[in-house]
Formats: C-alpha cells, structure tokens, sequence
C-alpha cells in the first residue's frame, strides 16, 4: 500500500518537470501540498482513490496526470521499432492505462480486490468457451465422416499414405496447424466418391416369391378370404344393373347427379359400386362409345376431420395439396368455371353419415356441385341408414341429393350359401350340411356376407389343423364358437332377465332407426312393448333406468352423463351380431 502510494506521488512529481509531448499539460501553479495519512488507519482500496482523489476544485488532476504519466512510461518502455516503411502501429492507450490500474490495484492488497477477480472470471469464460469449442468440433467431424461416401479399397490406401504424409509434414513443421475438420475437408476433395451411404431405413425386399397354395385347403382359405375379388357379384344383379345404367347415362350425357345407397353392412353396396364402375372403366378404355372418365373414392372413416374431403378431392383430380379452406375455394372454381375438354368425374362417397357437421356445409358441398351445369360431377353416397336424408340432413342438403335412391336388402341364408359357393368355384371342400349350417346362423343374426367368409374361412383353419380333408359340422360349431367367444358375449349370457331384454330393446331399437345410437326414453318404449310380447308386467322407468346403469357399469352399454334423464344417448359396446348370438344361445 505505501509502495503503491509513493509510486503515486513520484509520478506526480514527475510530471511537473518533465510533462511529455502529446499529453495534456499540468497547470503552471504549484500542486498543493497534500496532507500526511493520519496514524491508525489501514491502507485499502478506498484510501488509495482518497489520496487521488484531492479536495477542492483542482482535485481532478492529479489523476489525470498519473493516467498520461502511466501511458509515457508504457510508451518509452513497451514501444515496437518502427518499420522501414515509416508506418507505425497503431495502439491503444486504454488497455495500456488499465492494465496499470489492475497492476495497481493488485499491490495495495486483498482488501482491495473484490470477491471474484476479473482475471480469474476471464480464464474460467475462456476455459468454457474453448472446451465448448472442441465439443462443436467433435461434432461436426462426426457429421462429416458420417457423410462421406465409402470409398473402394485402392482409395482406402491412398488415403492412408496420403494421412501419413500429412502426419511426417506436421512434425517437421511447427508452423502447420492441422485440425482434424481440415483434415475431413482436404480428404472430401481429394476422394471422388461412388457409392452413397444408406442413410434411411427401409424395409428388406421379399428375396422369395409368395409361397403358393399346396393343397385344397390352403386354396378355399385364399379364396374365402375378404380381400379376394370374386369373377362375380351373385344376387346383386338388380342392383348392379342400376348402378351402371345411371353412371352410364351421366357420363354420356356429360350431366351431374347423385345417388343416394344404403343398407346394413355386409350386403354389397361398396362391392356392386366398384364392380359396375370397373366394368364403365373397360369399357372407357376399349372406347365402347364411353367417354373417358375421373374416379374418386373417399371413405368417411378414414378421414380424421369431415373437410380433409376437399383436400383429397383436390389432390386426386390436380395433384395438389393445401389447406382445407383453399382446396375448398379452388374446387369450387374449378366445378363453376365452363371448360371443353373437362372430363366427367364419378365421386363415390362411402359412409357418409361420419362426413356430418354441425352447419353440414361438406355434405351440402358435395351435393350441390353435380347440379352446376359446368361441374360434370356424378356422386355416389354410400351409408348405413335408410331415412338418413329425412332424418339428418337439412332441408337444404335433403333437396341437393335428390330422389335417386336405392336399398340393399340383407341376404338370405340361400343368397350366403350362394355366396360361399361361388368363391370356391367347384371347390369341394365343404359338406353339404355344415355350409347350410353357416349360412342359416349369419341370415339369424345379420346376413352379413363378410362375417360368413370369416366363419367359413377359420373352419377351413380349424380343418387343416386336424388333418382332416373336408370341413364338417363339428368345423364350424368350433369356428362359431370362437368367433363369438368373448368377454361380452359371457356377460350377455349370465345377464338378468331385465338385462336381457333391455338389450334386445337396444338392438330393435337400433335396426329402426337405422343408427348407432338412440335416447334412453326410445329404448324405454321398444322395452315395454318386449315386456308386453313376452307376457311380463312392464317395470316402472326407475327400475329400468337402474338396469341401464349395470349395463353401463359392465361396458357393454355407453352411456352418456345421468343429467340428461331421458334424453340421455345410448349405444352397444359391441356388434348387434355378438348380442343377438349370445342371446340366441340363453
């Protein structure tokens, strides 16, 4: 501290006799003399900035002659030889003045340093810096190494000599600084590549063809499968030969119109669509006095939002792919603007009760563009509820989608029988007795065509298994048996009489309105009236909405909330099939 102090006061004393050029000169009159330090008081930081800091109104410069005196010095002492072309360096006198000041600062003493010392903040900055550095450096050498290309074995040694070289030149030389990231990049340069890494995944290509059936069975269970397009459509010929005389006509005409198809699942309605469209399509391309045409096919099911259908609408006839407002606007330009080489489009809309909303804009959409004069637009909507336009839609959409309209019935256990027939086409695999078995069960329940294949198909499993050759009675009991072997089905079994029959009323009910779902207060009427059929005295609406409740509780049923009372909305848990086979069997 005195050290520091007395090195202060020589400076100043200094520069009254020997100021330096290009530095502010000190005031002619003599600096007044400053007072000695009182006894008893320890040296610090803050007695060294009151010794240079002086009262009065020339107490500034004293400090301001210690700085220029502090940067001569630096400047005598510190300065490079000037080069022969005359230029001198520039410098910078601030960093000068204070690594003085720090220098300074370090001699008066630990009570005048602060609690974190700059140079030691610095350091540890830099430390992080650099090692954060060396990381990204790691990093990007990985990347690159991982994105060069493979090269062959004369390269590989080439490669090899050439690192070697490089390696022999670094220790000679000091002056050659290498890193490894010039070293990928000098290596990219000099390697010409050939084959490129695979980067993504795929999937293995099938080395061996699919193996092919080797005997009967193996054959029928192709065959029988859902998948497999039949040679024919049995027992929808009527059926088929609407469809294909309507399509037929618009597209000659070059005229739009809709026509609205429904029935239970399981009765041909998408099948008979795509075959007479398969059959119009031939017929296009043999130019059979059929126009070519556009074909669209969208699936209400598959659709996670009911406007995704402008999006594929749009994208199957241009290719392009937007939002779902502006494919909106651009297909409804593209249905009002006139064109003379616009071809006819057939849109077939499957399931189109899950395309509702609650303004219905999509559906109305969809059945308003056929009726503009330009659009040349035919739509075929495809659903499971007879009264869907009377029940459902607007007024409004109800008008759009006109009267055309066609049911398909369920299929009678001849027709399944028919069905089965015709797949295996002159198979003998079945016995007389267990096809008639099969058939007679699914026309009970549904006449669901699809669930017969299945049947009949895993009791040609259950055959093959058992090494037999033909499929018998005992087969399909057992594939019955599985098929409808549930959890569901057990407690449907081992249900109270009032369960039971609630259920029924929930099915009735159901196939009525063609629906999903109905309200308690509706299942409550079908409820009665099965009570009455079955010479039971009617339960009060408590005791019946307490029945609802343990079926719900059992998740057979899916209930909404209690608030609603008799509105409240009910549906099955499971299929209508797998509750009227369980309750067959009670």
């Amino acid at each position: 501290m005195a050290a520091c102090l007395h090195e202060a006061q020589g400076a100043s004393s200094k520069m009254a006799w020997r100021p330096s050029a290009g530095t502010p000169r000190a005031s002619d009159s003599p600096a007044p003399p400053t007072a000695p330090p009182p006894q008893g008081v320890r040296g610090g930081g803050g007695g060294t900035r009151k010794r240079l800091q002086l009262d009065g109104p020339e107490g500034a410069e004293p400090k301001e002659d210690f700085l220029s005196h502090l940067l001569d010095e630096d400047l005598r002492g510190s300065r490079p030889p000037r080069p022969r072309t005359g230029v001198v360096p520039p410098l910078k006198p601030s960093k000068v003045v204070l690594n003085k000041l720090h220098l300074c600062e370090d001699r008066v003493g630990p009570a005048a340093r602060p609690r974190t010392s700059r140079r030691k903040t610095t350091y540890l900055v830099s430390s992080r810096i650099r090692r954060q550095l060396n990381v990204l450096d790691d990093q990007e050498r990985t990347s690159d190494e991982d994105e060069e290309f493979v090269p062959s074995g004369e390269e590989e040694q080439e490669e090899e000599e050439e690192e070697e070289q490089q390696e022999v030149s670094v220790k000679r030389s000091r002056r050659s600084t290498v890193t490894p990231r010039s070293r990928t990049a000098q290596r990219r340069k000099q390697v010409a590549p050939q084959t490129l890494r695979q980067a993504t995944p795929s999937i293995p290509r099938r080395m061996l063809p699919i193996p092919q059936p080797t005997n009967v069975l193996e054959e029928a269970r192709v065959r029988l499968h859902v998948s497999s397009v039949p040679e024919s459509l049995p027992c929808r010929e009527t059926e088929f030969l609407q469809v294909y005389d309507f399509l037929h006509s618009k597209i000659l005409d070059g005229t739009g119109g809709c026509m609205y198809i429904s029935g239970v699942p399981g009765t041909g309605k998408t099948a008979t669509v795509q075959e007479a469209v398969r059959r119009l399509q031939l017929a296009a391309a043999e130019e059979q006095e059929v126009p070519p045409f556009n074909l669209i096919h969208i699936n209400g099911m598959k659709m996670t939002e009911p406007h995704q259908a402008y999006v594929h609408i749009l994208q199957e006839l241009t290719g392009q792919k937007v939002t779902c407002d502006h494919a909106a606007a651009l297909l409804e330009k593209l249905f009002s603007r006139p064109s003379p080489w616009k071809r006819s489009t057939v849109l077939l809309v499957d399931e189109l009760d899950l395309l509702w909303t609650r303004k219905q804009n999509v559906m109305y959409n969809l059945f308003d563009w056929p009726t503009r004069s330009h659009a040349h637009l035919v739509v075929v909507a495809i659903a499971n509820t007879f009264d869907l336009p009377e029940r459902v839609l607007m007024n409004r959409v109800a008008s759009r989608l006109g009267l055309t309209r066609m049911s398909f019935q369920p299929y009678s256990f001849r027709q399944l029988q028919q069905i089965v027939s015709s797949r295996l086409n002159r198979l003998k695999v079945f016995e007389d007795d267990a096809l008639q078995l099969v058939s007679r069960k699914v026309a009970a329940l549904s006449g669901d065509a699809r669930r017969c294949l299945d049947i009949c198909r895993r009791a040609a499993e259950i055959c093959q298994q058992g090494s037999g050759v033909l499929v018998g009675t005992s087969h399909v009991m057992e594939a019955l048996d599985q098929m409808f072997s549930s959890p569901y089905i057990t407690s449907i079994r081992s249900a109270a009489l009032q369960e039971q029959l609630f259920l029924r009323a929930v099915v009735s009910e159901f196939r009525r309105l063609g629906l999903e779902e109905a309200t308690f207060q509706q299942v409550l009427v079908q409820h009665q009236a099965l009570c009455l059929l079955e010479g039971l005295q009617p339960v009060s609406m408590s005791e019946v909405q307490t029945v609802c409740q343990r079926l719900g509780a059992c998740r057979v049923l899916l209930l909404e909330s209690n608030r609603l009372g008799v509105l409240q909305r009910v549906r099955l848990n499971v299929s209508q099939d797998d509750v009227l086979y369980a309750l067959n069997q009670v």
